[in-house]
């Protein structure tokens, strides 16, 4: 069972987003996304696996050939944010239950869990790091939520 279940939007309803991405290998994905950040699989097959991915779905699709482990990067923040990722905006205490939860599975990050912006519009604690694939992946927290389009 994991310990990142919870209903992360509490203060408005959106629809669910859908996002489909290469994986190299399906087990890994499973491990990865399944086991290790706790989301839980929906449909499944040779090929592709759905998950939910806090609320959204998310479907990892077997395609070796398409995975891109260096990627491209930008700077933001003084720091090389991978161009291509995804991820979700947590509570933070879920964005610090898992970012330890990360650290104890010695999951290496791109961008270690830090605070940007501060004192600034748009503050917000985040971290990067990357599936076995190469898929980055972002995990943000914001001071203010209603910032998270200010400009």
């Amino acid at each position: 069972d994991s310990p990142f279940k919870e209903t992360l939007m509490t203060t408005q309803s959106l629809p669910p987003f859908h996002l489909a991405f290469p994986v190299r290998d399906l087990a890994e994905a499973r491990a990865f996304y399944g086991e290790l950040l706790g989301c839980p699989e929906g449909r499944s097959s040779t090929e592709w696996i759905d998950f939910d991915f806090y609320g959204h779905q998310i479907v990892a699709h077997l395609s070796p050939e398409s995975c891109d482990p260096e990627g491209k990067t930008s700077a933001v923040d003084g720091h090389g944010v991978p161009v291509r990722h995804f991820g979700a905006v947590l509570p933070m205490d879920v964005w610090e239950r898992l970012a330890d939860t990360l650290k104890q599975a010695d999951v290496k990050f791109v961008i270690e869990p830090y605070v940007r912006f501060k004192g600034q519009a748009g503050e917000q604690a985040t971290m990067f790091f990357k599936d076995q694939s190469g898929n980055a992946l972002e995990f943000k927290e914001f001071k203010d939520l209603s910032s998270l389009f200010a400009k």
